[in-house]
């Protein structure tokens, strides 16, 4: 079995059976790997409250079995028995993201889209399918991969449905070196291109860009032994920023964030950032981007002093805010 979780904190006994979890979600076809590690904890814990298991598959139990769960009640569920303290607020995030892809693709049913069912009936909420059910009871056991096999015969996959639409909805980003890259539709993205294709060549005094962190891809293009040998701190760290650059010309490593609908480098991100670059070996230039001046004065009064402020409607001009010189390191 493989190891989703890598980073996981869980204790060893319950991080086993959610990579169970997972690699039962995995293997069915939804795109688990492309999922941040800590939205697989749980998705893998969430679909396990629907289906009432905390160790042995063979105890899972579907519709047909009368268990419905609603998401008020799948997270004191999740709480109790796989350490996690999901706030009883937080239901909503349950359906909109823990469960969203397995009930798009049919693993887990909504009853609770029927809107003819009455708010007190008892088969309202979430439950296993229960083809889904019957597959899972099997995990673990010897006639797994043949029920695994029938099971996904005549179903599409949902990671690959997905990864069809993403190669065609892609934006083309070619870097100052000639490479193309291909980004997923989004305005973060659009201006993550804006970034690359006319921040830096105005702007970047020949700089190389180093990382782009893509919306569904995060590692995308990662130039890894060139971050460290500048001494950027690790690169699976959470507080990557969008785009990363280096001029090589002026020893300048350009920390980029890509504003759209969160983000900017505010006065705590810029002590976090300065915190994890403390070793680098190049003087450090802060910027945050947007696509309109517009988005920027929604933002204007978070962003940090000394630092950058770009906006892809006016390329050629660039706001320093504060500071004894116009752009630099501090």
């Amino acid at each position: 079995m493989k190891d989703y979780l890598p980073e996981s904190s869980k204790g060893r006994a319950v991080k086993k059976v959610l990579n169970e979890a997972l690699d039962i979600l995995a293997t069915v076809g939804l795109p688990v790997e492309s999922e941040p590690v800590r939205r697989r904890e749980r998705m893998a814990a969430c679909m396990m409250a629907v289906a009432g298991v905390t160790k042995k598959w063979s105890e899972a139990k579907s519709a047909e079995d009368g268990r419905h769960l609603k998401t008020r009640e799948v997270i004191p569920f999740v709480n109790k028995h796989f350490e996690e303290n999901i706030s009883s607020g937080s239901y909503d995030d349950v359906r909109r993201k823990d469960l969203k892809l397995a009930v798009v693709s049919g693993l887990i049913l909504n009853s609770g889209d029927n809107p003819s069912r009455a708010t007190n009936d008892p088969t309202r909420g979430y439950a296993l399918a229960p083809e889904f059910a019957m597959l899972i009871r099997t995990y673990g056991s010897p006639v797994w991969l043949k029920s695994l096999a029938a099971f996904n015969k005549n179903r599409p996959s949902l990671a690959e449905l997905l990864l069809r639409k993403r190669d065609i909805e892609r934006i083309p980003v070619k870097l100052p070196g000639g490479r193309k890259l291909e980004l997923s539709m989004g305005k973060h993205n659009d201006l993550q291109k804006a970034i690359i294709e006319q921040f830096l060549p105005l702007w970047g005094y020949g700089a190389e860009v180093l990382y782009v962190g893509d919306t569904s891809n995060k590692s995308l293009h990662i130039e890894r032994e060139r971050l460290k040998e500048l001494g950027f701190f690790e690169l699976s760290h959470d507080e990557l920023p969008d785009v990363i650059a280096y001029s090589k010309s002026k020893n300048w490593l350009y920390v980029i964030e890509a504003v759209h609908s969160s983000g900017p480098i505010s006065e705590l991100r810029l002590m976090e950032l300065k915190k994890l670059l403390a070793g680098c070996k190049a003087g450090i230039v802060y910027v945050t981007a947007f696509l309109t001046r517009k988005a920027h004065a929604k933002w204007a009064d978070q962003i940090a002093y000394e630092t950058e402020v770009w906006t892809a409607d006016r390329p050629e001009h660039l706001q320093h805010l504060n500071g004894p010189r116009f752009m630099g390191p501090y």
